[in-house]
């Protein structure tokens, strides 16, 4: 059916981090080195985006992604959003605007940030001056985009409801804390989860490495990367002690869909 690629699998400083001298972020190891969190997803009538980070444009030259077709969101935080403007060439390209699926409360955040996106055009702007932008608004029924069937799932990022996807046999879920009973029936049978898991130690608003691992135990996925991961974690000296068929991800991982 197509691949998932993930584009960046860092939290939202980054590693390395500014300002900080720690092994991994001096590492010259590349899977060390973590853009913010996003997702490319290739299928045969085009690519979309889960996301768009703030290195949008560095993640998709690096990958060869020369066109996004359509983009969605698992939510409105900054590591997560301030990449969009990015979206506008190829809206130029295509001559159409580009399909945003969203929640309401991320779509407010999109017409707050991006406000000259959705206003009319003065006279002396050129095509492909501001993104084309259309915004559809989903909630946690199926949807089909680009010919694959995309099913939302409800996740907790601290107390803010955020989204997870599935497409096919494969989930990501990033920015969680906690997933609701409603939402496990979504992540059995996959082939491959991506799931958040930021350091070993607790965190108020994400998955640390055991949290991550009762999710895995309990829905035994063939294969799991841990994304949105800071530095606190080494990639080589983690997967030494990861289980069986779980390993930290890192920035360009293609997976099978």
């Amino acid at each position: 059916m197509g691949e998932m690629i993930l584009l960046g699998t860092g939290t939202s400083h980054g590693v390395p981090v500014i300002g900080c001298r720690c092994p991994v972020c001096r590492s010259e190891n590349p899977r060390n080195q973590r853009t913010r969190t996003g997702v490319a997803v290739q299928v045969a009538e085009g690519t979309f985006l889960i996301d768009t980070s703030p290195e949008l444009r560095i993640q998709l030259l690096r990958e060869k992604i020369d066109l996004v077709h359509a983009a969605v969101y698992t939510h409105s935080h900054a590591d997560h959003l301030f990449g969009l403007d990015d979206l506008r060439l190829f809206g130029y390209y295509l001559k159409r605007p580009i399909p945003l699926y969203c929640e309401e409360i991320v779509e407010q955040q999109i017409r707050a940030a991006y406000s000259y996106a959705f206003l009319p055009p003065a006279p002396e702007i050129h095509i492909g001056a501001i993104p084309m932008l259309e915004i559809h608004r989903i909630g946690l029924e199926p949807f089909q985009l680009l010919g694959v069937k995309v099913q939302p799932m409800r996740l907790w990022h601290g107390k803010l409801g955020v989204l997870g996807y599935r497409v096919g046999d494969v989930a990501f879920c990033t920015d969680v804390s906690r997933i609701p009973e409603e939402s496990f029936p979504f992540l059995e049978g996959l082939e491959t989860l991506v799931i958040d898991a930021l350091r070993d130690a607790p965190h108020a608003t994400h998955f640390g490495i055991p949290q991550a691992l009762e999710v895995v135990e309990r829905v035994r996925p063939q294969r799991t990367y841990l994304t949105h991961v800071s530095h606190h974690l080494e990639y080589e000296a983690t997967n030494a002690r990861l289980p069986k068929n779980v390993e930290l991800s890192y920035d360009g991982l293609r997976i099978p869909l």
